[in-house]
């Protein structure tokens, strides 16, 4: 299978699967209720943008209602030519600079503090080699929920765990710890929440393994937490859980713009400003 067939499926996918999940999503904003969550439902809603220089470009969909306080699920697809440390750090772009790269990535920040945020994103990237990458995971914002043995970690590990264990190429324990070792706050020593699963430059030599098992990561995570989802949003809130819910926010912030990879790769491959930055959460307090 050529580079030019794989990008074509895989771009493809990663609009399919956008689909699918903002389907589910709406679904959610539907069936929140209307004594905890007055006001009709919203959609999302979408808006094209083009990387300068003719390279690619993407959707980026916004949900704002009443459940979901702020959702971003956003797909691109782009090409064009590392420069500086990029082409230096990247596998193969040292060879030749060029890069073409898809995906999808979601977050989402929730009304209800009980509903924990999350965040998932898959992606497939070509230089002279090709890869894929992605994963999950969850941030509860409220103390008693941000431990392993609560109802949602244990969801949430088992839904991603089932996903790593239908596919050979994958390996739950190994991206289960890279999740971890990622997405820490090092200058608290503290999680951001509560894991899931992190891979990156993901070649197993099967290019349909790997994408089978990437396409499953996204479909798996959409099932696990709709259904965490359901199983929190009849649950009240006091003014003390919002409070809660805010300051856990600013950690989600601070990771992100101290040290996420996602971030730094999309600003500096000339990608758009807005989708980069929407998972930053609309409302966020500092002690």
């Amino acid at each position: 299978m050529t580079f030019e067939t794989r990008k074509d499926k895989a771009a493809a996918w990663f609009k399919e699967l956008r689909n699918t999940i903002c389907t589910e999503f709406e679904q959610l904003e539907i069936e929140a209720s209307d004594d905890l969550y007055p006001g009709e439902p919203s959609k999302f809603v979408f808006e094209d943008w083009k990387r300068k220089n003719d390279g690619g470009g993407g959707t980026g969909g916004m949900l704002r209602g009443r459940l979901f306080e702020k959702c971003g699920v956003h797909i691109s697809v782009v090409h064009g030519e590392f420069e500086g440390e990029m082409r230096e750090s990247v596998p193969g772009a040292k060879d030749d600079p060029r890069f073409w790269a898809a995906g999808v990535s979601l977050i989402a920040h929730m009304v209800n503090p009980h509903i924990p945020a999350v965040h998932m994103n898959t992606r497939y990237i070509v230089t002279t080699q090709d890869w894929f990458g992605g994963g999950a995971d969850l941030t509860p914002t409220q103390a008693k929920d941000r431990v392993q043995s609560s109802a949602d970690a244990i969801a949430f590990h088992t839904g991603m765990k089932s996903v790593c264990d239908a596919h050979d190429c994958a390996d739950y324990d190994k991206y289960k710890k890279w999740c971890d070792d990622y997405f820490h706050l090092h200058h608290r020593d503290e999680p951001r929440g509560i894991g899931g699963i992190f891979y990156d430059r993901h070649n197993s030599g099967n290019w349909d393994a790997d994408f089978a098992f990437t396409q499953e990561v996204g479909l798996g995570f959409l099932k696990t937490y709709a259904r965490i989802v359901r199983g929190r949003m009849q649950e009240p809130w006091t003014e003390a859980d919002r409070e809660e819910q805010l300051i856990t926010r600013g950690r989600y912030v601070e990771f992100n713009l101290l040290y996420d990879r996602g971030t730094t790769f999309g600003l500096k491959t000339g990608g758009n400003v807005n989708t980069i930055l929407s998972s930053m959460p609309p409302v966020v307090k500092w002690p």
